[in-house]
């Protein structure tokens, strides 16, 4: 069974509504992805890349057509969103959580819970009572992993995991691999579909 590198960060959008249509495609394919957790400030940083806001905010009509684009993706794939009004979130903590729920065996779980809260029912997950309340909620230990993301080895982990994603040829998310083939962006799960599906 192949399976498929996703590369994600919470405070992403795209990546939210790319982790509600993955299901569908694992369903159809009986292939699996493995989520892969980075740090998309720090993917910016060490690509010199800038996030959509800034850098397409003062072309003229291209911010109105890319809100456009993702409301037909919502609407196509019957996904709940809402903007965060806290946008932009600061995700380091939330995404050192993510290293720990992968090291732990519950990313699924803590995946689900962060990624709702974050742009289905949001809240202000960069502060630590918010994100402990949203953890406990789903049935997760929200004090254990608050007092793991605070331990120097996973601050490592997720800087080593960020750098490791730019040498692949990460510089946004979301970004899929099927095996060295490299695909950018939500729009492109489609094409990720078919590539899973060649022999």
């Amino acid at each position: 069974m192949r399976s498929v590198d996703f590369y994600f960060d919470f405070g992403s959008p795209n990546s939210y509504l790319a982790h509600k249509v993955i299901p569908s495609i694992e369903d159809r394919t009986k292939a699996s992805f493995n989520y892969r957790p980075v740090l998309l400030g720090g993917v910016f940083k060490l690509t010199n890349n800038k996030s959509p806001a800034v850098q397409f905010g003062d072309i003229r009509n291209k911010p109105e057509y890319l809100k456009r684009e993702n409301q037909r993706f919502i609407a196509k794939h019957a996904i709940k969103f809402q903007r965060n009004p806290y946008f932009p979130v600061n995700t380091v903590t939330v995404m050192r959580g993510a290293v720990v729920a992968l090291q732990e065996g519950y990313l699924p779980a803590y995946a689900d819970a962060i990624f709702a809260h974050m742009w289905q029912y949001p809240k202000k997950l960069d502060e630590f009572d918010a994100i402990k309340a949203v953890l406990n909620d789903a049935g997760l230990d929200g004090a254990h992993i608050l007092e793991m993301v605070r331990q120097p080895e996973v601050k490592e982990q997720l800087a080593t995991d960020t750098q490791t994603a730019v040498d692949r040829g990460v510089f946004g998310c979301p970004t899929f691999f099927v095996d060295a083939e490299m695909f950018f962006g939500k729009d492109r799960l489609g094409q990720v579909e078919e590539e899973m599906l060649r022999p």
